[in-house]
């Protein structure tokens, strides 16, 4: 019986999702619980798993966008076929990127890897994704001998077909004729993928041969995420940045937005840091960082200041019974923004160890939806790359955001003589129409005074 592989819906706000890419080739049989796509979100990319075995087949290619719940293949049972017109099955490899050669070869799985007697094991072990895996089966590659370059020193695709590449031309397949042009699978795999005619391309290898280096040179490949852009590049609106574009334009376009800037004292934050490094010696709990005093700080100020804890929905201001503490993390090609849920009833050790792990968890893409889900409130801090003052912009469904500044001299007068104190500027961006301007700048306040205090942090 044919069973519909549905859009997955992750998370209370997600509306749409893109395929960014078809873990398994069309026709290639399929486990339950295997990983069938790279699906992006708004706010995170995750492998989703199919959730029925049987033979695949896509109605959709990947790069495509679609809405959470929409159609997007089907699982089949031996010789069955789609019962919706519209879900033909695709050519093989068609929006997977893979030529029919390695659709074959790929639908025995990691099984296609020829076993050995010291190497069996390991290779079962080895951190891999799964289109890796395909990759290196169709083209006969020994998973151990592949340098991984992912989250966790995970074995990616592209480490398999970089190994191809670097292979001296006698120790690839004997080279296939493509439109009369000598290339190997990979090299033809790859000017497919990037739309690049063979014919139309100089080859340097023996006898005329297309390498890997003679397409780059005819269209350089497609940047990874975390390569840093140059100029002339064309950073296209889609998937993470387009959503963050969406997001914000839409916060700007509907709130009334206003920011206030504010002085803090820190040098009683400094002194009370730099005793704990003196004490806690052990990995655990760690030593906060300034950051994780200053959501300490914000937290509790909520509690005193409800009116920044709040959504703007048609009916009115709803004031939020819950602190869910959002805090701003850089990632290749964007941001995400994870969420210490309940933070203002949380010790400073343990809002410092959630901070810690969050953080890390997203920057290597092993972040959850539900990790990112809730916010009530958000912190974003720009101090660490030397920035005073910021307007940061509000996440919608919130009303406010908290910039923070880096950490600096300043200086403050004890009758006629000048002292040297530890300060930093607060940036608060709040939507005028929950909030007033001095209720905004009491909250400020309320930070401010909390840090000259620190010790009422810790707990």
């Amino acid at each position: 019986m044919a069973v519909e592989v549905l859009l997955p819906k992750i998370g209370l706000t997600m509306q749409e999702g893109t395929i960014d890419e078809w873990l398994v080739p069309a026709g290639a049989a399929v486990a339950e619980g295997e990983a069938l796509l790279r699906l992006a979100t708004d706010k995170v990319d995750v492998d989703v798993e199919a959730e029925a075995g049987g033979l695949f087949h896509p109605v959709v290619p990947a790069g495509a966008t679609v809405p959470a719940g929409a159609l997007i293949g089907w699982l089949l049972a031996e010789g069955e076929q789609p019962p919706d017109p519209a879900g033909a099955p695709m050519p093989a490899g068609s929006g997977t990127g893979l030529e029919p050669a390695a659709v074959a070869g790929s639908a025995a799985g990691p099984a296609a890897v020829a076993p050995s007697a010291d190497g069996a094991g390991l290779r079962d072990r080895l951190p891999v994704s799964p289109n890796a895996r395909r990759v290196a089966a169709a083209a006969g590659v020994d998973l151990t001998a592949v340098r991984g370059t992912g989250p966790g020193g995970r074995i990616v695709s592209e480490d398999v077909e970089d190994l191809l590449a670097a292979r001296p031309a006698d120790d690839l397949a004997a080279p296939a004729p493509a439109n009369g042009i000598p290339s190997s699978p990979l090299v033809r795999k790859l000017a497919k993928e990037r739309g690049i005619d063979l014919c139309a391309v100089s080859g340097t290898g023996p006898g005329g041969r297309v390498r890997r280096a003679d397409l780059d040179a005819a269209a350089p490949p497609p940047r990874r995420r975390d390569e840093a852009p140059r100029p002339g590049d064309v950073l296209p609106l889609t998937g993470m940045r387009g959503t963050i574009a969406r997001r914000m334009h839409a916060s700007l376009q509907e709130m009334a937005q206003l920011t206030h800037g504010y002085e803090v004292r820190m040098d009683a934050v400094v002194s009370l840091r730099d005793q704990l490094k003196q004490e806690w010696t052990d990995s655990e709990p760690p030593v906060p960082s300034l950051n994780d005093f200053l959501l300490k700080a914000a937290a509790l100020a909520l509690r005193e200041h409800p009116l920044l804890n709040a959504t703007v929905r048609e009916d009115g201001v709803h004031l939020l019974e819950s602190i869910h503490l959002g805090f701003a993390v850089a990632v290749p090609g964007g941001l995400m923004v994870p969420v210490i849920e309940d933070a203002v009833a949380l010790p400073l050790p343990e809002i410092a160890r959630r901070s810690r792990s969050l953080a890390q968890a997203a920057r290597e893409g092993r972040i959850s939806p539900a990790q990112l889900d809730g916010a009530t409130f958000t912190v974003t801090s720009l101090g660490g790359y030397g920035v005073d003052f910021f307007t940061p912009v509000i996440n919608p469904g919130n009303v406010a955001i908290l910039g923070v500044g880096r950490l600096r001299d300043g200086v403050e007068w004890a009758d006629d003589r000048p002292l040297r104190t530890r300060v930093l500027t607060l940036s608060l961006t709040f939507d005028h129409r929950a909030v007033d301007g001095a209720p905004a700048a009491e909250y400020l306040r309320t930070v401010g005074e909390l840090l000259r205090r620190p010790l009422r942090l810790l707990v």
